[in-house]
């Protein structure tokens, strides 16, 4: 499998993605105004980088405020494929994110569930009970100090 490496955006570009960090509603009026650019021309970039899978322009939900009482990050180990494990674990509708790390772990997965009852039958009826799970460690979380989307910025 080949991975391709992406040009870096420029420096207009870049600009752009920081503004859509700060208000992604922002109209693209606004932002030319701050960039340089014409509303058009904004629209157009904003599309090439949606297109080319750079920027994803999303509404980002406080899980507790709409009825998920309970997120964790489970730690998997396993025997096999940790790739093709990935691919399983993505299918799980509570899982959220996933991850393949170097270290104590094979696979992180970070999961969004209503309460501990969903969680329990996530780990141990979905994700316990798939091919080459060997072990897993669940972190519950208490408390998100900090948790941002700015990725870009410094």
């Amino acid at each position: 499998m080949t991975t391709s490496v992406r040009q870096p955006l420029d420096e207009i570009s870049k600009a752009i993605v920081e503004e859509l960090q700060e208000d992604g509603r922002q109209s693209y009026a606004a932002i030319g105004k701050l960039v340089g650019l014409s509303e058009a021309a904004v629209r157009q970039r904003v599309q090439k980088l949606v297109d080319s899978g750079v920027l994803q322009i999303v509404g980002v939900v406080d899980p507790k405020q709409v009825g998920f009482a309970r997120q964790a990050m489970i730690g998997i180990r396993c025997a096999g494929d940790a790739r093709e494990l990935g691919e399983q674990l993505g299918e799980i509708p509570q899982v959220k994110y996933v991850v393949q790390t170097a270290g104590s772990f094979d696979v992180l997965v970070e999961v969004v569930c209503v309460d501990d009852a969903e969680l329990l039958d996530v780990l141990g009826g979905r994700i316990r009970a798939l091919p080459g799970v060997v072990s897993t460690e669940t972190f519950v979380y208490l408390k998100i100090a900090k948790e941002q989307y700015t990725w870009g910025k410094q």
